[in-house]
Parts: C-alpha cells; sequence; structure tokens
C-alpha cells in the first residue's frame, strides 16, 4: 500500500510521528508521505521512523492557497524541507494561521461560547495550527457535541464564526513548491468541485491531482484519472488520515496510490 497524503500532531492530525508510523506498518503501508498543512516540522522524525521501520518515506505537505476567499489546497512532494527561502514562505503561512484562528476565537467569545484560546494559541515552533483544534476546543468546552457539529454551527464557511483566509494563489504555491525542488498536485479536486481552476494551475506547473482520495468515490476517482489523462498530467493518492477518532480512519491502509502510478510520479522529479 502506497498512501501520500497523512497527518501528524504537527499539525491537526492526532498521532505522533512515531505513533502514526507504527500505525502504517500495522495497515500495511510500505510507502508513506506526511502531509501536514503548512509545515515540514514532523519529517525528520518521520523519517526515521520509517526507515528503521522498512517503510518508504517521501517528504511531502500540504499547503493552502486561496482563490476568491477560498481554500485551495496544494500537496507537494519530494520537496527539499531545508530550503530556505520554502522555510520563510512556511514561517508566513503559519503566522496567518495563528492570525485567523485568533480572530475566529473572537468571534465565539462574542457568540458566548468562549474557548481556551491560550491553549490554542501557545507557541507551538514550527507546528500549525487549523479550525480543526478550534472544533476540538468547542467540544472540549461543552459547547457543541462533535467536531461536526462545529463546523456545521459555527466555523464552517458562511458560518457565525468563520473568518476567511488570507494568501498566496494557487499558482504561487505551485511555484514555491517547485522552487523548493518538489511537484504539486492538487489535494481532493472532488472536494473543492472547481474543475474550471485546474487548466490554469496546470499551465502554472501543477504535476497531478489527486484522484485516490478517502472522500472520493468511484466515479469521482474515475473522473479525475479521466481528467488527468485528457489533461497529460499524474495523479496522486492517499488516505488522509488525521488519527482514528477523525471520520477517514476507515481509509486508512485501504485508499492510496497503486504502484505504478507511484512509479510515474518519482520520474517526474528524476
Amino acid at each position: 500500500m502506497i498512501d501520500l497524503h497523512l497527518h501528524t500532531t504537527a499539525s491537526d492530525g492526532l498521532c505522533a510521528p512515531d505513533v502514526l508510523v507504527d500505525l502504517a506498518w500495522r495497515a500495511g503501508i510500505r510507502t508513506m508521505s506526511v502531509t501536514d498543512h503548512d509545515t515540514v516540522a514532523a519529517l525528520p522524525a518521520v523519517e526515521r521512523c520509517a526507515n528503521a521501520s522498512g517503510i518508504a518515506f517521501v517528504p511531502g505537505i500540504e499547503i493552502t492557497s486561496v482563490h476568491e476567499g477560498r481554500d485551495v489546497h496544494v500537496l507537494g512532494y519530494f520537496i527539499d524541507r531545508d530550503d530556505a527561502a520554502f522555510g520563510r514562505f512556511l514561517e508566513q503561512q503559519r503566522a496567518d494561521r495563528t492570525r485567523r484562528i485568533a480572530q475566529i476565537a473572537d468571534r465565539l467569545e462574542q457568540l458566548g461560547m468562549p474557548i481556551d484560546r491560550a491553549a490554542l494559541l501557545a507557541p507551538r515552533g514550527a507546528r500549525s495550527v487549523g479550525r480543526p483544534m478550534v472544533a476540538h476546543a468547542l467540544v472540549k468546552a461543552g459547547h457543541v457535541p462533535d467536531v461536526r457539529q462545529a463546523f456545521d454551527r459555527l466555523i464552517g464557511e458562511g458560518k457565525p464564526a468563520f473568518v476567511e483566509r488570507r494568501g498566496p494563489s494557487p499558482a504561487e504555491v505551485i511555484e514555491i513548491i517547485d522552487r523548493a525542488g518538489g511537484i504539486a498536485s492538487l489535494a481532493h479536486p472532488g472536494l473543492l468541485r472547481r474543475d474550471e481552476l485546474i487548466p490554469g494551475m496546470i499551465a502554472a506547473g501543477l504535476a497531478a491531482v489527486e484522484a485516490f482520495h478517502s472522500e472520493h468515490d468511484a466515479t469521482t476517482t474515475e473522473h479525475y484519472l479521466t481528467f488527468a489523462e485528457h489533461h497529460g498530467i499524474l495523479v496522486s493518492g492517499g488516505s488522509d488520515y488525521h488519527g482514528e477518532k477523525e471520520r477517514r480512519r476507515s481509509a486508512f491502509g485501504t485508499v492510496g496510490l497503486p504502484a505504478e502510478r507511484f512509479e510515474r510520479l518519482k520520474a517526474r522529479v528524476q
């Protein structure tokens, strides 16, 4: 099994690097990429643990770009995590994440649903903060019964405590990944539902789309396989696993990228 979309506690995952690698091995995953949001903080530890377990490791990341106020997630693979310019860009991304979460916390307080903002916004080094952490804080504070309700009622797009993200365009993110030696893939396009954006992203250097994903049904997967072939790009794939308490847990060890398609991604880098 090849899973190129996994998350750790460095962003919004629930598993520390060593725990995630152990779970991956037990699930039959033999090639893995951790793609935390706007941070590469977990990659050294994941690489050490993966090498010790006999799992092939692909350095990765998931970067948030913004188009017309909406998040567009771009996956980067085979990146140079030590690239200085790349590191400075990620620092800016994490700073804006902190700004946004602070504003969301302000709105929640105004709505009479305060959360432990001190714990949420405590210095995290190179780790990143995001709305899923706000959702968990809302559950912990007893304002909502579960994470899904937090998004549906309060912090999802268009809801009372939602704050739009500011950030680089998809084309800018693709260029940044390219400069760091990586290749870019559009994350879960079936959830984005903005296929009209993809040709412009391809023109900017997008190398692939994530056809295989835990929330793509068979029809959606086939659609993006056909789309990729028509536009002459590659495909990536992974479970987007965040932890055993998250909704995508059933895809862990079952949704991944076929080996022959992974070889094409590697060949693109080479």
